[in-house]
């Protein structure tokens, strides 16, 4: 197929706040030195938002320093932390926390937001500074002269499931720019390519990551409490699998949950989904949910490996951004004002090199290092390992030595060197776990739950998970680890069915809320997850 080439300056991919955080900045430099670099940006959701997912409580650091009239401009951020409450629960009953043993959890001064209308919003800040944006335009591939990087090409349309080309089929343009700056979020597919393409992440340790759930729900007036923050650790899961969870209380009566469980757990019976809408039955949670409504639901894969993870952020013709690299602060479980640091950074990078006003020997990883991005990251670095080493219970109390006692400058560093996807036991070495069937009132089957999503997917394209092999799912991952992708994917994706006698391995696609854990999690590293057709995908309204 023939394809259409368009140039710029600079092409950014992806639309979250690292993203459009790159292009603001650059715009503006443009603007402030009145010089007409040419910058486009974009993203592979519907619009701008549609695949935005996080808690989320906000802070404005990054924002301050991007646009300090964000007030004026009436940014969507509406409601700030009144009260933060830090809980541990046992099956019934919960105990308080004291919130100064552990200071990265004080959200004073911080906001209460929906981070896809905050990224709406940077968008028109964007588009003001004249950045074109384009959504529903996934960058599919990376194009190379060379060893170097020199833009990508957006997704082909009207390709059927057998790679035919349908009627009215479009080939997908490519986009070159002499910096290609990668801020897909969390596991993006060609961020993975170019870590290993040019060994970014040398002598560093692997990269972790957790399963995120969210839910908006509206709530009864009465159990309401605007800017009241609540996270909560202990059950419903196993002191060896320290997951968490946060009760947001937002504007217009609205409540922002979710759970969080690290994809480094052990049990392969285990079902993150089922672990969330089990805790939402706990006397604790379960009391603010009375009468309530159920209207949103999403997933998303986080990163969580810090320092010791953190690749080298710029290579031959680009830069990684944002959570691509992996710039998220675990001990906060904030990541926002950190990616829109990095993206701050990267286009301040961008212009000064096409400007000729940076000396060479001074690269972006220099900049990250010089910044107050890079000291969060040290003083947090402990807080993931001493976890997996030690569990829920010890780890806690190592953190609270950690963050308390020595405000995250213990003179150690730990690592976890040790891949999610090996972290899983087989099968029959540890314990099955039973779960008790949705009630429909406060717990949900994951199908109805993906309806809540807005998930939709062109159904006649090639499939967008990836098997590397087709016979390991039944073959190898069956009968060692029980299939665990029928459980860790939370949008029902993955079946193992049986038919005249015999099992298969049954991909429902359509399905996908793009959250990326199969990636990650799948014991064989088996699954590789590539962008689909289009805007496919979630259209989550004010996640």
């Amino acid at each position: 197929m023939e394809r259409e080439t368009m140039e710029y300056d600079v092409v950014v991919v992806g639309g979250g706040p690292s993203g459009l955080s790159t292009a603001i900045k650059f715009a503006q430099m443009n603007k402030e030195n009145g010089t007409d670099y040419s910058i486009c940006l974009l993203e592979k959701g519907s619009e701008i938002g549609a695949h935005i997912l996080s808690g989320n409580v906000f802070q404005t650091t990054a924002l301050d320093e991007l646009i300090p009239n964000w007030k004026d401009l009436n940014a969507p951020l509406n409601v700030p932390v009144k009260k933060d409450k830090l809980l541990f629960l046992l099956e019934k009953i919960s105990f308080p926390v004291p919130a100064f043993i552990m200071p990265t959890m004080n959200n004073h001064g911080n906001y209460v937001i929906s981070l896809g209308n905050l990224c709406r919003w940077l968008a028109e800040q964007a588009e003001n500074l004249g950045v074109e944006i384009f959504p529903g335009f996934p960058a599919s591939k990376l194009i190379y002269e060379g060893d170097n990087v020199v833009g990508v090409q957006t997704g082909d349309m009207g390709i059927d499931a057998n790679g035919e080309l349908k009627p009215g089929n479009e080939p997908g343009i490519e986009i070159k720019a002499k910096y290609t700056i990668l801020g897909e979020g969390c596991r993006g597919h060609l961020g993975k390519e170019v870590i290993e393409k040019f060994n970014l992440s040398k002598d560093k340790d692997p990269q972790h990551y957790g399963i995120g759930f969210k839910e908006v729900w509206k709530l009864q007036e009465d159990k309401h409490e605007e800017g009241l923050v609540i996270h909560t650790n202990g059950w419903p899961t196993s002191t060896d699998t320290p997951a968490g969870s946060y009760f947001y209380h937002g504007e217009n009566k609205e409540a922002y949950i979710g759970f969080v469980v690290p994809l480094d757990y052990k049990n392969p019976h285990l079902s993150p989904f089922d672990e969330f809408q089990k805790w939402k039955t706990h006397p604790s949670i379960k009391k603010y949910l009375q009468g309530a409504e159920r209207t949103s639901y999403g997933a998303r894969a986080l990163i969580k490996g810090g320092l010791q993870s953190l690749p080298k952020m710029e290579f031959p013709g680009g830069l990684l951004i944002g959570d691509n690299a992996g710039t998220l602060n675990f001990s906060k479980i904030k990541g926002s004002h950190t990616a829109m640091k990095s993206g701050l950074i990267a286009g301040e990078h961008a212009y000064q090199n096409l400007n000729n006003e940076i000396s060479t020997g001074v690269s972006y990883d220099d900049k990250i290092k010089d910044s107050w991005l890079y000291k969060e990251l040290y003083k947090s670095r402990n807080f993931g390992p001493i976890f997996h080493k030690f569990g829920a219970l010890i780890g806690a109390a190592f953190n609270v030595i950690d963050q308390f006692i020595f405000r995250g400058n213990m003179p150690i560093t730990l690592n976890h060197p040790t891949p999610d996807y090996a972290c899983l036991k087989k099968a029959d070495e540890m314990p099955n776990i039973d779960y008790p069937k949705p009630d429909g009132v406060y717990s949900f089957d994951k199908l109805s739950s993906v309806y809540l999503s807005n998930t939709n997917h062109e159904e006649d394209q090639p499939c967008h998970l990836q098997l590397k092999d087709p016979s390991i799912p039944i073959n190898v991952n069956l009968p060692l680890y029980d299939e665990p992708a029928q459980r860790y994917c939370p949008a029902g994706v993955y079946e193992v069915v049986e038919k005249d006698n015999e099992k298969k391995f049954v991909i429902n696609a359509q399905n996908c809320v793009h959250c990326k854990t199969c990636d990650i999690k799948d014991p064989s590293q088996n699954i590789n997850w590539v962008s689909p057709e289009g805007p496919g995908g979630p259209n989550y309204p004010n996640m």
